[in-house]
């Protein structure tokens, strides 16, 4: 059985349980707000809130490198801290911020796998107590925007030669509808980019809320020809489900060149004159 490219991305929960105190690591729990961390969470973890510390609140975009930084350093974390992320939904949120601690330039940054479902799932214990920790001063990259997807990449990608993946639901896929249900970002039109492949991000995963296997997972994108030797563009409704797929095909299955499209269908979807097609 071939083993994941990138093994060392993933730390099992486990670990997490083991390490959570260690001071060279960094846990910290990631949603689209911190309602769940709130309620209880890994001992020594930190709460992120996605929608207010890793989102631009102005305009639509991540949070620029100065942001980063006051972030990183109010969290206790240095360039030199491992840093282990988790959240709810199979670790949408959290696989967000790995991108983006990836995008200005952290070393180690990790996912527990399975997320918040499998610690909850083994009886692990959870705490109500948020951590101090001593602040530090942070100095990122310059932010690495080859992992990122913006309007006119997709627009070119049209011509053919590079793989697109639409990572939603087959509803939202098809134009059924325009989001899941109680989600407020939404679109104009429904439907999917042309050409784009429809592999829902969560058949990469077990039951557990874990990453399948090397093999599954090579077998799942290959056959819909999502391969390693063209650039791949993964895309959802707003990013996050899509950079859960970008972390499989870049960490888990060493893909050389993918970028996750944070604009995604909000962007697509609104778009006047954009190509939309429908249907499976």
């Amino acid at each position: 059985m071939a083993s994941y490219a990138h093994p060392e991305l993933l730390v099992e929960t486990a670990w997490v349980e083991k390490h959570g105190n260690d001071p060279r690591v960094r846990v910290v729990e990631v949603d689209v707000d911190t309602a769940a961390y709130d309620e209880g969470h890994v001992e020594g973890a930190l709460g992120w809130n996605w929608t207010t510390q890793l989102c631009d609140t102005v305009q639509r975009d991540i949070i620029p490198k100065a942001a980063f930084e006051r972030l990183m350093g109010q969290s206790g974390i240095s360039p030199e801290t491992t840093v282990v992320l988790y959240g709810d939904n199979n670790n949408w949120f959290a696989a967000w911020a790995l991108w983006q601690m990836k995008i200005y330039g952290h070393k180690d940054v990790r996912l527990m796998n399975g997320g918040r479902k499998k610690w909850l799932a083994e009886g692990r214990a959870l705490t109500k107590e948020a951590p101090k920790v001593p602040p530090t001063t942070y100095r990122a990259f310059d932010p690495d925007l080859s992992i990122r997807a913006f309007l006119p990449d997709v627009q070119k990608a049209l011509g053919g030669g590079l793989g697109l993946v639409d990572v939603r639901s087959p509803d939202e896929f098809s134009g059924k509808i325009l989001a899941p249900p109680g989600l407020p970002e939404t679109c104009q039109r429904g439907g999917h980019i042309p050409g784009a492949k429809s592999i829902p991000w969560g058949q990469a995963c077990n039951e557990d809320g874990t990453f399948k296997s090397a093999d599954d997972l090579k077998k799942l994108y290959e056959g819909k020809g999502i391969t390693p030797d063209k650039p791949v563009i993964a895309y959802c409704r707003i990013g996050e489900r899509s950079s859960h797929s970008w972390f499989v095909l870049k960490y888990l299955l060493g893909y050389k060149d993918v970028k996750n499209y944070d604009g995604s269908w909000t962007e697509w979807g609104n778009l006047v004159r954009a190509p939309v097609e429908r249907g499976a």
